[in-house]
């Protein structure tokens, strides 16, 4: 029995308890998924269903390839080794990204699974870097660097920090590592190397265009494309750390309007509620949330209300939302991440400050 297999349209490798599938995702899109030791799971995070494309799947004895539009894949075993090695091309047969190669003294792997406690997995995927390749993309980080070769990403959103891991390259295709799990990529000089701490498998897009907007096209085909901006949403957005009350806000906007600068959108942000997870107005410092609206309505200015995911464990919504599984879990210990702002808020000193961090005191003490 060969090493590849042509199921329904898409390619499989199978050798020494690995499989990897690669399939076509969109026009000049493919799909790469890979697991240990279990079949492929068919579930998708990010990627949409995609639209149905003409491939052409070749097989050989050491040797298969899939084509779909201008991204062609070929994949490599090396009969001294039985491993495989991944490579990606354009239609002018420019290779465009490749996996590391297996096998030698260091014994490095390309996909290279580690068991964790459970059925879950870390998992480093390894590709040969371009020296002269620039990247662009990757969501937000705090840094000054807009080509990112050379830069290491945090895998993970933080305040102030939204990963999302899709690049652009100047060789003329888009990247996504399509994986939930919290981990890191290294943009370097030698290798592109991609991690997850905790996963079940290996899961990436990766898509070929002539042009940026080409690929980007293909990218928002794959994952869906965003609504229109209302236009007041591109106008100005006012927002400060923090409004106490309903009064502060109204004479935020009153002020704008005094002074005759255009205000499209007031943010309220955080702890205007009870307690993390009551969504509400807390009703002692906005008694009427309703008025505040309609005043700001009548000042042409758009409410926008931040919503945080913490939940109290002494919110009004903490046992239902627990009953329905709708909260966080930790698979082993204590459920630590979901009691933090209850810990926070309830047994530390009060300290006097003009705003509030937890609710009941609003605008009198500061607990941190």
């Amino acid at each position: 029995m060969g090493f590849f297999e042509e199921v329904e349209g898409r390619l499989f490798f199978r050798e020494n308890g690995e499989t990897v599938c690669v399939e076509a995702w969109g026009r000049d899109s493919l799909r790469v998924r890979g697991r240990i030791l279990s079949e492929i799971d068919e579930g998708s995070i990010a990627l949409l269903e995609p639209e149905p494309t003409q491939v052409r799947i070749r097989i050989e004895e050491w040797k298969a390839e899939i084509v779909n539009g201008k991204l062609r894949t070929v994949l490599q075993v090396q009969p001294w080794g039985r491993w495989m090695q991944i490579s990606f091309y354009n239609e002018k047969g420019e290779l465009l990204l490749s996996e590391i190669p297996n096998g030698g003294a260091l014994a490095l792997k390309a996909r290279y699974f580690r068991p964790l406690k459970g059925d879950s997995y870390y998992l480093r995927a390894s590709f040969l870097a371009n020296p002269s390749e620039k990247i662009y993309g990757m969501g937000q980080y705090q840094q000054e660097c807009l080509d990112l070769k050379g830069c290491n990403l945090e895998l993970a959103h933080r305040n102030s920090q939204a990963s999302i891991p899709f690049y652009v390259s100047s060789l003329g295709y888009g990247f996504l590592w399509h994986n939930a799990s919290i981990g890191e990529v290294h943009f370097g000089t030698n290798t592109t190397q991609w991690t997850a701490q905790s996963t079940k498998q290996l899961d990436y897009w990766i898509t070929a265009g002539e042009t940026p907007a080409e690929i980007v096209g293909h990218y928002a085909d794959a994952t869906g494309k965003v609504p229109m901006m209302p236009e007041f949403g591109l106008g100005f957005w006012q927002c400060k750390l923090r409004y106490y009350n309903q009064e502060q806000v109204l004479q935020v906007a009153r002020e704008y309007r005094k002074r005759g600068i255009p205000l499209d959108v007031l943010v309220v942000d955080y702890y205007h509620w009870p307690r993390c997870g009551d969504y509400r107005f807390d009703e002692e410092y906005f008694p009427d949330p309703k008025a505040m609206c309609d005043e700001l309505k009548e000042l042409g200015v758009e409410l926008m209300v931040s919503v945080w995911p913490q939940v109290d464990w002494r919110s009004e919504n903490y046992e239902e939302m627990k009953q329905q599984g709708l909260l966080v879990k930790s698979n082993a210990g204590i459920d630590v991440q979901m009691l933090f702002m209850a810990i926070m808020c309830s047994w530390m000193p009060p300290i006097p400050a003009p705003g509030n961090m937890c609710g009941k005191n609003a605008g009198k003490i500061m607990r941190i």
